[in-house]
């Protein structure tokens, strides 16, 4: 059976009756005298006069009767309608779907009660409703610590349309905040899932809240170093144990290879903590995670996006997260740490080779076809930049920016085994070059300067094609 399955069509004799007693939420079909029903229904399954006591009992209430399983399903997809959402508030529903989740422990029917709410919250004005009752959203939050998956999946879901409400996001952002508890349950849900929609969804909702709040950001990066400092240590220059880095990094090498999206958000989620010390220090301060950070997102640049073997236009799938891996890396190799993944010579040639691969690409995708239609030329002048060139162009600002850094740290060994590997060619060369001028160009100046002492004549080459240069060296 389908976990919601959508209502069948009424009958005929059901249209006929409805109509004549004026029986319709709003401009639908279905029943208000049947939803009433089912939600009177709810209430009797919850109401103090059928508690259970016995073990018996108590192992049929975590059970759902089917019938009613299958109304209340019926409902869930009901409520992606606005007039019957509209209803159900109208209704007070969720105060009932409150009862229920403050008091059943039936899985199945906490899950059906928060994804009803989440289709609610999609309208704004009920979304705004039910973020203004404090109690509900305790309830909501509280089901965070459910261990039920699909029942933390809805709950998930409601908490990020509610974050992507502008009306509420704050209202929601704070009450996280005042719930420290909440860190930890995101955090074990991210390390030990295996549930991929769920640890999706939970990146989704972390990306967003660390994107509205850059306050909460740094108190998560610094709850798990606190954690880590209060339990006793045998040794007291241990460093201590950022556990927001290790359960993104858990969830991003689950979702890597079913979810490109989810692998997306979680790059997303390490480029927000770049954005701030603290979060680069959670990073490289604990050797560990420094080096298991370098390794997954080294893998992935290197041997998953953007191979050789890739036509062009891959780019503008993967333009989003590339960019986010980029930032990552670079802020890991600028962080002046010494540790033996960043050893100068066993990562520089193939990261090169990446950085150019993206930016040669980078011009491919942004060529427009010479049989362009004129009307489309002129929208296109219309504009500065499509949303497809936006992506683009910060990929493009971030690999020029690491690529720079990169040729900075550059020897003579290293210049010499990446001409004879083929990382450094002319053709490379001068496509590092056309996009590194004039902005960086005392590091291609510095890099010339080597180049000359190892190959004059490719050297010569290239000032030949970039005249600027030639003046100036």
């Amino acid at each position: 059976m389908d976990r919601n399955p959508s209502p069948p069509p009424p009958s005929r004799d059901e249209d006929e009756e409805a109509a004549a007693g004026g029986d319709c939420i709003g401009s639908t079909v279905y029943s208000k005298h049947w939803l009433f029903g089912v939600l009177s229904g709810l209430i009797q399954m919850v109401s103090p006069e059928n508690a259970k006591s016995s073990s018996d009992d108590e192992e049929q209430q975590m059970e759902l009767d089917e019938e009613m399983e299958n109304e209340i399903c019926r409902v869930w997809d009901m409520s992606m309608d606005e007039d019957v959402a509209l209803f159900l508030q109208e209704f007070n529903a969720p105060d009932i779907f409150m009862g229920v989740l403050a008091k059943s422990k039936c899985p199945r029917l906490r899950e059906i009660c928060v994804g009803i709410l989440g289709n609610m919250a999609c309208f704004q004005e009920i979304c705004v409703s039910i973020s203004s009752d404090k109690n509900l959203c305790q309830v909501l939050l509280h089901c965070l610590y459910d261990s039920d998956p699909p029942t933390l999946l809805e709950t998930s879901r409601l908490l990020l349309t509610c974050l992507s409400q502008t009306e509420v996001a704050s209202v929601w952002v704070e009450r996280i905040r005042e719930n420290p508890a909440i860190y930890d349950s995101i955090c074990f849900i991210m390390s030990s899932s295996t549930n991929v929609d769920l640890l999706v969804k939970v990146g989704e909702v972390v990306d967003k809240l660390f994107d509205l709040d850059e306050k909460l950001m740094l108190e998560w990066i610094k709850s798990g170093a606190v954690q880590a400092l209060d339990q006793p240590q045998e040794d007291s220059e241990q460093q201590p144990v950022f556990r927001i880095v290790p359960c993104v990094l858990e969830a991003a090498k689950q979702v890597r290879s079913e979810n490109p999206e989810g692998l997306d958000v979680y790059m997303h989620i390490l480029q927000l903590l770049t954005t701030v010390d603290d979060g680069i220090q959670a990073i490289v301060q604990c050797p560990d995670t420094g080096k298991d950070t370098w390794n997954l997102l080294f893998d992935l640049v290197c041997h998953e996006f953007c191979q050789s073997d890739d036509p062009p236009i891959i780019l503008q799938e993967q333009k989003t997260v590339l960019a986010s891996v980029f930032s990552v890396l670079s802020a890991i190799y600028a962080s002046q740490t010494e540790q033996e993944y960043l050893k100068i010579g066993k990562v520089d040639l193939p990261l090169i080779d990446s950085l150019i691969r993206v930016l040669q690409n980078t011009e491919h995708c942004q060529k427009k076809p010479e049989n362009s239609v004129e009307s489309n030329i002129e929208e296109t002048k219309k504009s500065d930049l499509t949303q497809e060139d936006f992506h683009l162009k910060i990929l493009k600002d971030i690999s020029c920016e690491f690529l720079s850094n990169i040729f900075q740290v550059l020897t003579k060994e290293t210049i010499t085994q990446g001409l004879k590997e083929g990382q450094l060619s002319k053709q490379k060369c001068s496509c590092a070059f056309e996009n590194l001028l004039p902005f960086y160009s005392p590091v291609v100046e510095d890099f010339l300067k080597i180049l000359r002492e190892v190959d004059k004549t490719l050297a010569g080459n290239l000032e030949e094609g970039f005249p600027s240069l030639k003046i100036q060296t």
